[in-house]
């Protein structure tokens, strides 16, 4: 991520928190960037001052972080003055989810592309479905969380289920990662 910021002329600092330098990965490598890098050894600092860091809303600043859930959750805690598209968040694992009391019900999902069109059934996942009607979908972590299988909705309503998109991105229903949500509609539409 510094390597693309780097590129793309961007101003940024990196906040890197962790028990101790010892199991701190990158360290070295960091170093090069001098005072924009601020290194926070739990061992010898304390845990990292997220009040400070994200107290005030900063304008044109954008967030990304990413770690263990307990810090997630107190980053989101504390960027709530923030603009909703300008904290990006990536998780070790996915989000824990309420079970629908009502159940998965299924629905139809048509790839625009290839002109498939499967039924995806209460037991499975669009992906799942998408894979075993033949169609290669890119994928990864089959939990929500990389973003590598995310697809185009072309039409529908996404019930999304990933620990990734931002509210407003779910909102939009313009994307839906494969791997683990469903249809909140009859029917869902791809650009696959």
């Amino acid at each position: 991520m510094i390597g693309e910021a780097e590129r793309a002329g961007a101003t940024w600092e990196l906040h890197y928190g962790g028990r101790d330098r010892t199991s701190m990965a990158f360290i070295d490598e960091l170093e090069r960037y001098g005072d924009r890098v601020h290194i926070v050894t739990e061992s010898v600092d304390g845990i990292l001052d997220l009040a400070t860091l994200l107290g005030t809303a900063e304008p044109d600043t954008l967030v990304y972080a990413c770690g263990p859930d307990g810090l997630l959750t107190a980053i989101e805690s504390y960027s709530e003055a923030w603009p909703a598209d300008a904290i990006h968040l990536e998780r070790f694992k996915a989000k824990e989810r309420v079970a629908d009391a009502g159940g998965d019900a299924p629905f139809r999902v048509v790839c625009e592309q290839s002109g498939v069109s499967a039924t995806v059934s209460p037991e499975k996942t669009i992906l799942e479905t998408l894979e075993e009607s033949g169609v290669n979908v890119p994928n990864s972590c089959r939990e929500g969380i990389c973003g590598t299988c995310e697809t185009r909705v072309l039409c529908g309503t996404p019930d999304h289920r990933d620990s990734l998109l931002t509210a407003s991105e779910q909102e939009s229903g313009a994307t839906i990662m494969l791997c683990v949500s469903r249809a909140g509609s009859d029917e869902l539409v791809l650009d696959l």
